[in-house]
């Protein structure tokens, strides 16, 4: 039989090997460093941020003026006959070139609800992006964290199958020396096989976690994954969650950016009931217009003035329809607020179970450690057998993997309570990034009256 001793340390070998795994192991900043720079949905959702803010540009080109250059050119032959009898043929080629400036004066104030609603809605989707990518990096952190945790558990079941090999073979030696029976070694061969079948499990799990790790980070980890330090500036109480959670919450504040562009969308449709005015000026140079050497050069300034009487109603339907869209977005921000305060609850629960259960499984380990210890020295003079000792190493194993598994529930829960709260963005994680800014590229765009390019669009 192995010697108590020797066992003892090689069943602590996996805690020692996942502990020692951090000296050079990728860390969960690297992981979301990464998410943040390379992630598609983050990215594409940048670029809807900048298609939004074109709305800005779009709305204050009522108050410019359009101007519209024209040219026609024709072929034209006349035929006249006079009263005294004499014909006159005529070849001409009429041409002309104008310019016409037409400039808004007042639009039933359409343009500053227009502006107004683009503004509203630009910082809409700027929360939605914060939205995204604490999103972005939620799920790099959960993909990081089941990554780390089926590397341990694999490093266990690595270890208990190296144990229960030897085990099996100190059994095997026993039996031809007749110490014990053919069927300690077929329950020591069952468990060896339930270990390889675990191993094997185990292999897959991590697999597929690092699957996932790929698909959000954007790349495979270059070494083994530490365990993260839980954050230290989380609420001590629940209710201090979710007073923060309904408040700074990203999809709230989008929420309430909505119904505010709802409101203007409103004043919007109701200016398209006001009269509107526009001055309009034109200028034509026009050739061979009477006969093949004339020409005229018209100039005009025009003033009008519209005034909407009747428009089939169809623009009271769509005013109906806008308050209608006002009073549901006004809505869908109670209930963005409810949604928000049951996930900062139930991330605050499974945090505190979680931890408590780490508690629990570091206790069991523990005390599974001293049992396996007791059992083999009882079995050394013969007053335990050969299941007790395995049964003992199982349970020591299962209270491991309970112990990995519930320590990444709480770093997990935790990722999900700073979530909730509005504080998972690189921002607030200070990561080493450099921060994507919304407002450059609204900045550059906002009052540009020329060119069909900006930064970050297709080429």
């Amino acid at each position: 039989m192995i010697p108590i001793k020797s066992l003892s340390v090689v069943v602590a070998t996996a805690a020692i090997s996942v502990a020692a795994a951090g000296a050079s192991a990728d860390t969960i900043e690297d992981a979301l460093t990464k998410a943040y720079l390379n992630n598609p949905q983050l990215l594409a959702q940048r670029a809807r941020v900048r298609s939004t803010d074109e709305q800005v540009p779009q709305a204050l080109a009522n108050w410019r003026p359009s101007v519209e250059v024209t040219s026609s050119v024709g072929a034209q032959v006349v035929d006249s006959n006079t009263s005294t009898g004499t014909d006159q043929i005529q070849s001409r080629r009429p041409k002309d070139v104008g310019v016409t400036i037409t400039q808004p004066l007042f639009r039933g104030g359409r343009t500053l609800a227009a502006t107004s609603e683009a503004e509203n809605n630009i910082r809409a989707e700027r929360a939605r992006l914060l939205d995204t990518e604490q999103q972005v990096l939620l799920d790099g952190a959960t993909a990081y964290l089941n990554t780390f945790r089926d590397e341990a558990v694999l490093k266990l079941n690595i270890n208990q199958e190296q144990v229960l090999r030897r085990q099996l073979e100190a059994t095997q030696d026993r039996f031809e020396v007749g110490e014990i029976t053919r069927t300690d070694v077929h329950q020591a061969e069952a468990r060896m096989a339930r270990a390889i079948a675990d191993r094997i499990q185990a292999e897959g799990d991590l697999e597929n976690s690092r699957a996932n790790y790929v698909n959000v980070v954007g790349e495979m980890p270059k070494s083994a994954l530490s365990l993260p330090a839980l954050f230290s500036d989380l609420p001590e109480v629940k209710d201090g969650a979710i007073k923060a959670a309904v408040v700074s919450n990203p999809r709230i504040v989008a929420a309430d950016f909505d119904k505010r562009a709802s409101l203007d969308n409103v004043d919007e449709v109701w200016g398209e009931l006001l009269p509107s005015v526009e001055l309009s000026a034109s200028a034509t140079k026009e050739f061979e217009t009477v006969n093949e050497v004339s020409d005229r050069f018209t100039q005009e300034v025009t003033l009008s003035l519209t005034i909407p009487i009747y428009q089939q109603g169809a623009v009271y339907s769509r005013l109906r329809q806008a308050r209608q869209t006002a009073a549901e977005n006004t809505q869908l921000i109670d209930r963005q607020r409810r949604d928000i305060s049951e996930q900062a609850t139930q991330a605050w629960e499974s945090m505190t179970t979680a931890r408590a259960r780490v508690a629990a499984f570091r206790t069991q380990v523990e005390a599974n450690i001293v049992a396996l210890e007791g059992v083999q020295r009882e079995a050394a003079v013969g007053s335990r057998t050969v299941l007790d000792i395995l049964d003992a190493e199982q349970e020591l194993l299962d209270s491991r993997v309970g112990h990995v598994r519930a320590q990444r529930d709480e770093l997990v829960a935790a990722y999900q309570l700073k979530s909730a709260m509005g504080g998972l963005t690189a921002s607030d994680l200070k990561l080493p990034v450099e921060l994507y800014d919304p407002r450059s590229h609204y900045k550059e765009v906002r009052g540009k009256w020329f060119g069909g390019r900006s930064s970050g669009g297709l080429k």
